[in-house]
């Protein structure tokens, strides 16, 4: 799957750490789905500009973001829908390869549009939803009390401490 090459290199090594990403949520916190998109976007131009997009690569791609993204909704999306298309647009794909592929007895390949992207739309919109739902809180807790309350952070609130 790697070809002629002797290593990973850089962007499927990129690639592998985004799968693993979940493992340091407690580090990276509410930056991890920066983290995810910072990642699959540089290992998608760094294979592209040095020419070595891989087999290994393109699978594992998609395997990343599968890991990654449903992780996430399930971890961290409140909206049942967003959860449910994440299962639809990444783990459905990959069971249907596996399904595919024992009925066949050959191994197929995930079907990719160059024009319909689906997957990164969700990406992003997750990502998105994931960074102002702090600020959104923070915002209804202002609107609720008319001032920033107990459960309120001075970083949300824009306060500093007294004294």
């Amino acid at each position: 799957m790697l070809e002629d090459r002797r290593t990973l290199g850089p962007a499927n090594i990129l690639t592998l750490i985004r799968a693993n990403l979940p493992a340091l949520q407690d580090r990276l916190g509410p930056l991890l789905p920066i983290a995810a998109l910072a990642t699959d976007f540089l290992d998608g131009r760094i294979s592209r500009a040095t020419a070595t997009q891989t087999p290994f690569g393109r699978d594992a791609d998609f395997i990343a973001d599968a890991a990654v993204w449903n992780w996430h909704a399930a971890q961290h999306e409140p909206s049942t829908f967003l959860r449910l298309a994440a299962a639809v647009v990444w783990a459905g794909p990959i069971a249907a390869v596996v399904v595919s592929s024992f009925a066949g007895a050959a191994m197929k390949d995930v079907p990719r549009s160059p024009w319909i992207r689906p997957a990164a739309a969700l990406q992003v919109l997750l990502a998105a939803r994931a960074l102002l739902r702090p600020a959104i809180a923070a915002r209804r807790d202002l609107d609720r009390t008319g001032f920033c309350g107990p459960k309120s952070t001075e970083k949300a609130c824009g306060t500093r401490g007294a004294g």
